[in-house]
């Protein structure tokens, strides 16, 4: 039986990376699932591939740093059953390399852009008395993470966030998780290596994927699989928690 039959989710950021890997799984598990991206090509290119699956999909063009523009989504759509929290942006710097403007930003996209999404999807689920909500917070959030100032400051508020949806809207029947990875093979990693280490970018690989103690970064799809779970109704016991994902990085790295 499929996990996620007849439900509607909106995942933010699913044109690529772990956002595309969600969106590909919960189509697979029946949902209609929105994508939501600031690329609406990239979007597109998501929702053509799970229809030619034989899933349902719709792609939206979205800056979620403008919330008129979730807002015009969540009144299109209409009735979410699950909102997946997924569109960020990274920054590398310590604090004295973070100037005004990537500070700002770190914090429009990631910190203001889940806010938005928030605001724009709870009353519906509020109206209805249920939802599924999925923050994608950071391991960065939990432990000290060189040269990574402004994100580890912006997966920290999602990781408060999460807690407060969880606390207040609890006896609406809506669950709020999140969810906190380690360093994951995504696109922007291969991006990352070929911009700021050209010529060097096999070894860097390696470098970034031993910082692990399992000795890789994990996939997209692993992260998909947990993120099903906790949006399915398996997980109905299950609100203000996070889950770090991480191939024992918190724990073991010592």
């Amino acid at each position: 039986m499929l996990k996620l039959a007849n439900k509607v989710a909106v995942i933010t950021g699913a044109g690529s990376g772990i956002g595309r890997a969600i969106a590909q799984l919960f189509g697979k598990e029946g949902a209609f699932v929105h994508i939501v991206d600031l690329n609406k090509d990239d979007a597109q290119k998501v929702a053509d591939e799970l229809i030619a699956a034989g899933g349902k999909a719709q792609a939206h063009g979205c800056n979620v740093v403008e919330q008129h523009e979730l807002l015009a989504i969540a009144a299109e759509i209409g009735d979410v059953d699950i909102l997946v929290n997924n569109a960020g942006v990274a920054h590398v710097g310590n604090l004295e390399n973070c100037t005004e403007a990537d500070f700002e930003r770190v914090f429009q996209v990631n910190v203001k852009g889940a806010y938005n999404a928030l605001y724009a999807f709870i009353p519906g689920m509020k109206a209805r008395q249920q939802g599924a909500i999925l923050n994608m917070a950071s391991i960065a959030a939990l432990v000290g993470i060189t040269d990574r100032f402004a994100y580890s400051m912006s997966k920290g508020a999602i990781y408060a966030m999460n807690l407060s949806v969880a606390r207040d809207y609890m006896a609406y029947n809506i669950r709020s998780n999140s969810i906190s990875p380690a360093r994951v093979h995504t696109p922007f990693v291969d991006g990352f290596i070929s911009k700021n280490y050209p010529g060097q970018e096999e070894e860097m690989f390696a470098k970034l994927s031993a910082s692990q103690p399992i000795g890789r970064m994990a996939q997209p799809e692993e992260i998909a699989k947990l993120a099903l779970f906790l949006c399915s109704d398996d997980a109905q016991f299950i609100t203000g928690n996070d889950y770090p994902i991480d191939g024992g990085f918190i724990k073991l790295n010592n």
